[in-house]
């Protein structure tokens, strides 16, 4: 499908915003799913093509977290490859069952996460101590997350950054880092499945994948130099965020 030039620009601006947004807290999807469905793209097509243009966003905050080496590659090797199989599994199986009853959850989960941050002042002050190893974690966090989104998506960003603070010590900022670099395997896996099934508008996706990696690279520049101060509170936003526009489609206000 063909869109006008002024539209394709608002999406532009919109995942632009989006890609910074996540890079800081994650929850972008909540501005680019519903801005690729308000201008007649299918539901599986915005999905395909949201997961495309999402990857600019997590692929330049991740280039900037390493480069800046709060994220080492090699140490977090095998996390990223559970992740990546995680999200595999999660894409291959969402094909073949209904998660409505994931749907119906998810909301109640992400709020206690708004609320822990809200409630929790001093997390992620510093480095504590890491509770399990980093093999551990790739098992029992890393992997199912990563099924986590690719069977369903919202607030993974979320779930990563609490599990490298509460299982691995880190403080806030590099808890952030690591869950983006996490969130672009996971991310990826799911794309290429979408790909497989020509479920992605290359020419819309690109031009607002150029968005978010723009606004990716400008949340992480934040994230390195604002710290908790920036941090907390956004994922405290976008948590609170992300619930209410779950339980609004679920028609719990009406």
């Amino acid at each position: 499908m063909e869109l006008a030039f002024d539209t394709l620009m608002i999406l532009f601006a919109v995942a632009t915003f989006a890609g910074f947004i996540d890079a800081i807290a994650g929850g972008g999807g909540l501005l680019t799913i519903p801005a690729l469905l308000s201008v007649g793209i299918p539901p599986a097509m915005a999905l395909g093509t949201n997961k495309l243009q999402s990857c600019g966003g997590s692929f330049s905050a991740s280039l900037y977290f390493i480069k800046q080496k709060a994220v080492d590659l090699h140490q977090i090797k095998l996390i990223l490859f559970l992740t990546f199989i995680g999200a595999t599994l999660g894409t291959i199986l969402v094909q073949m069952i209904d998660v409505n009853a994931l749907k119906s959850a998810l909301p109640f989960l992400i709020l206690l996460i708004g609320i822990y941050f809200l409630f929790s002042p001093n997390v992620g002050d510093g480095e504590r101590k890491q509770r399990v190893s980093l093999l551990t974690f790739a098992f029992i966090a890393a992997m199912p997350i990563g099924f986590y989104d690719g069977l369903f998506g919202p607030a993974t960003g979320s779930f990563f950054t609490l599990a490298c603070l509460l299982l691995l010590g880190f403080n806030l900022s590099k808890s952030v880092a690591h869950a983006k670099v996490l969130n672009f395997a996971s991310n990826f896996a799911s794309l290429l499945f979408f790909i497989l099934g020509g479920a992605v508008l290359w020419k819309v996706g690109l031009i607002m994948m150029v968005g978010q990696f723009i606004g990716g690279n400008l949340g992480a520049r934040m994230v390195v130099t604002k710290g908790k101060a920036l941090i907390r509170p956004m994922l405290v936003i976008m948590s609170f965020s992300m619930v209410t526009k779950m339980l609004y489609e679920q028609g719990f206000f009406n």
